[in-house]
């Protein structure tokens, strides 16, 4: 009797945990909380940098023309403006990289599915690949300008070149991460070929398949950067390479401080504009992020 008024209090205990993890409150996220939580931190990050820049400006560690004020640069920043350069600058490389991007999305993708779904491909030029990720994208600007000539071709060759293989090995990684049993499984409802890759492979395979596009886009912003610093022509416009090596040249040192901040401004907004937002879709599809 006592025994069996153990295993009844046991199920009412696993039922009320149960009920207990149903009966989560969703609720929103409110505007303070998210003040506080996701744009302050940064913001406060972004000050303790500048003030920690402008004391060093300030106790004359170095030369003024080796270190720019924090005004000096934000000086270099409101001239291009009043000029109607700086968007201009900016647009010229985004558009660049992001065209670019899509690019080797394009071909990165089914280049890792078929690496990681064919023995010998995989075999055959596998290593290539890890090679090439391990290959510094600056390698590449020469011979694609005696391949290509100095124009948007040559560009998006550097970039094709340094982003494919990265993106197709994340989806290899993320590939060879999917349990065979869900393949199986797939396989039994009658998803095969290229329904079972579409239905099953490429949605077990996201997260591997998300970090390598995130990587992707790293090595096609670096290769991008690298291709405009190297190869100057008037018919490649103007973009944030060419404005940090102009700066070099110039001995412009508020202005080469700009084109960093710049270039560094828009990989955050990459990530925090699309990569971020896509990487919580993917774990709150899991069950691993709590909808705010």
């Amino acid at each position: 009797m006592a025994s069996t008024d153990i295993k009844t209090d046991d199920l009412a205990g696993l039922e009320a945990g149960l009920d207990a993890l149903d009966a989560v409150q969703v609720r929103r996220t409110s505007v303070r909380e998210v003040l506080v939580g996701k744009v302050l931190p940064p913001l406060l990050a972004v000050v303790l940098v500048v003030a920690a820049w402008q004391l060093l400006v300030t106790a004359q560690v170095t030369e003024d023309y080796k270190l720019p004020s924090p005004s000096a640069v934000w000086d270099s920043a409101v001239e291009m403006w009043l000029q109607g350069t700086l968007l201009e600058v900016i647009w010229t490389s985004v558009s660049r990289g992001l065209l670019g991007f899509l690019l080797a999305v394009a071909l990165g993708t089914p280049l890792g599915l078929l690496v990681a779904r064919v023995k010998f491909v995989r075999s055959a030029i596998g290593p290539i690949l890890s090679g090439l990720q391990s290959l510094p994208s600056v390698a590449w600007v020469a011979p694609a300008v005696i391949w290509l000539g100095l124009n948007d071709k040559m560009m998006y060759a550097v970039i094709l070149l340094g982003a494919v293989p990265s993106i197709a090995n994340g989806l290899v990684s993320g590939v060879d991460q999917v349990p065979p049993l869900v393949i199986r499984a797939g396989r039994t409802l009658g998803a095969t070929g290229l329904r079972g890759t579409w239905h099953i492979v490429l949605p077990a395979a996201l997260p591997g398949y998300l970090a390598g596009l995130k990587q992707g886009w790293a090595f096609s912003w670096r290769s991008l950067m690298a291709a405009e610093i190297i190869a100057s022509s008037p018919d490649l416009g103007l973009g944030l390479g060419q404005l940090l090596e102009n700066g070099r040249n110039n001995f412009d040192m508020p202005g080469i401080f700009l084109s960093i901040l710049l270039i560094l401004f828009v990989g955050i907004a990459i990530d925090l504009l699309i990569f971020s937002p896509l990487e919580r879709w993917v774990l709150r599809s899991r069950g691993l992020l709590v909808r705010s």
